[in-house]
């Protein structure tokens, strides 16, 4: 019960992450599985298993709150599905000696890459509302999906960070719309396993678990995406998922690191993970004060709203002097 209790609120936060990311559900959830002795294979296909609830969920949050590109979904979800299937083949047919290190190192590869391109980089705005080509989406759907399938994660810290980097969608609709076009590689691997691998191996109650919390998440993260600084998040996100895999792939055959090597490679991976989240938090406050600081200039190089006053103070005089000269010359030439 205490397995389905963590699992569930991993779920939940795993969630929470993607759908303020468009990143990171599968590859959290895998990462975890595979800490709990779960072979990759079964792992990947319970986490897919959960992912088409999820992300049905959260396309259906998405859409109500206006995060998605439909046009963006069909390009690029068709293509996953088919990746995604035959990368579900591959990993059910990999040896689990073998299978294991490698999803570890696929895993490593995609937590460095969302920890390197949140922190250093952030979230590029350039060439908004340009057209997204099919030949550009359709071949990043097709690897996207593959990968998600054999690294248990990867559609979203493929296809989000590729699609942002042209600058072309609003960050809001790119993660809406990779989210969305998820189910449909979550169908496909799905099926993939369902063949390759039957039932053996992935566990129900797991996936029954990880459901739930993402449910329960998938609103909300539609609604915090337009309020969650998403560059402190990828940071965080990004060091859990080095520090679990690399952790894997020291203990396994391939490399059998000593506890003297270990420990001395998780002290670094703190040390730079803290330095990263750091980092990011403090570009995120430069970014906050610089946009109001911007908008202020803006405001000041237009006319001051002081003048306007000061000329209709100025024109007024003018007037009631002229209206004091009318009767003081009336009255002289009465006078006269």
């Amino acid at each position: 019960m205490r397995t389905l209790i963590l699992l569930a609120l991993a779920g939940l936060g795993a969630q929470l992450v993607d759908g303020s990311l468009g990143m990171a559900y599968g590859v959290t959830s895998t990462t975890l599985l595979l800490a709990f002795g779960t072979n990759p294979a079964a792992a990947s296909a319970t986490v897919h298993l959960a992912e088409i609830g999820t992300t049905l969920a959260s396309g259906v949050a998405h859409w109500r709150f206006g995060n998605v590109d439909w046009r963006v979904v069909a390009k690029i979800g068709l293509p996953g599905a088919v990746g995604a299937f035959a990368g579900a083949t591959v990993l059910s047919n990999l040896s689990t000696e073998l299978a294991e290190p490698a999803m570890a190192l696929i895993l490593l590869g995609l937590g460095a890459y969302v920890l390197t391109r949140f922190t250093f980089l952030g979230l590029p705005t350039g060439n908004l509302n340009k057209p997204l080509r099919k030949r550009f989406l359709s071949p990043l759907g097709l690897v996207a999906g593959f990968l998600d399938a054999t690294g248990g994660g990867g559609w979203g810290p493929v296809g989000t960070p590729a699609i942002l980097a042209s600058g072309r969608l609003e960050p809001r609709k790119v993660i809406g719309s990779v989210d969305t076009s998820e189910f449909l590689v979550a169908i496909a691997a799905s099926l993939g396993f369902l063949f390759g691998l039957g039932s053996e191996g992935v566990d129900l109650a797991w996936a029954a678990a990880l459901l739930v919390g993402g449910l329960i998440a998938a609103p909300i993260a539609a609604w915090l995406v337009r309020h969650v600084p998403p560059r402190l998040l990828g940071s965080a996100v990004g060091g859990i998922i080095v520090l679990t895999n690399v952790r894997t792939l020291l203990r396994s055959d391939w490399l059998n690191a000593s506890d003297a090597t270990q420990w001395t490679v998780y002290a670094l991976i703190y040390v730079l993970w803290a330095a990263a989240v750091a980092h990011s938090f403090r570009e995120h406050r430069k970014q906050t004060r610089i946009a109001p600081e911007a908008s202020t200039g803006t405001q000041e190089t237009g006319t001051p709203e002081g003048d306007e006053p000061d000329t209709a103070k100025a024109d007024t005089s003018d007037l009631d002097g002229a209206k004091a000269e009318v009767p003081a010359r009336t009255g002289s030439g009465g006078s006269a």
